[in-house]
């Protein structure tokens, strides 16, 4: 059975698979997630505790994890998913939607009208599972990953039962520019 827990400081340094310990730079599962340094996780977990979340399994392995936040003002305030990975061992057997839906119903307490949520265009797994959560390509991110290769990004979107009128998922029809977004 799956244990869904808040992430704590010391999970940082418990897995091999997910953090090089006592480095920098964190692993994720997936080298299509995004890849934070150590200071970035412990200020999620110092603003946002609710929003970071572990599966764990009954022998204490980490089976994955989610951390997100909560910003935006008026019918901009919206939870937006940061990372979420699933070690390749649990992949397939629903654990990367439990944790989305976990994060999901925070942000339908924090009143969220949406949650949102980037991923590299290439990334067609991904954007697969997401449009199964019920998200929809807002708009595209030009430029949005930088490094060795830049790439665009999607912005998902799932509107939240605040948005009645679903205005926040009326997508885009003109890539837009980093620099162009709001990211509060």
């Amino acid at each position: 059975m799956t244990t869904l827990r808040p992430f704590t400081c010391d999970d940082l340094f418990k897995f091999n698979n997910v953090v090089l310990l006592f480095c920098l730079i964190v692993s994720n599962f997936d080298p299509l997630t995004e890849t934070y340094g150590l200071s970035f996780y412990t200020q999620y977990l110092a603003r946002w505790p609710e929003y970071f979340q572990l599966a764990e399994s009954p022998s204490g392995q980490i089976m994955g994890y989610i951390m997100g936040k909560v910003e935006g003002h008026m019918e901009n305030w919206h939870g937006h998913v940061t990372a979420l990975t699933v070690s390749p061992d649990y992949r397939r057997l629903g654990l990367a939607g439990l944790l989305m839906n976990f994060l999901e119903d925070i942000s339908e307490k924090k009143r969220a009208y949406f949650v949102d949520l980037f991923v590299r265009k290439s990334n067609q797994v991904a954007i697969n599972m997401y449009k199964n959560l019920g998200y929809i390509i807002y708009r595209t991110i030009l430029d949005y990953y930088s490094g060795e290769n830049d790439e665009d990004a999607y912005d998902m979107r799932k509107a939240l039962s605040r948005d009645v009128e679903k205005k926040s998922i009326i997508p885009y029809t003109q890539p837009v520019r980093l620099e162009d977004l709001d990211m509060n």
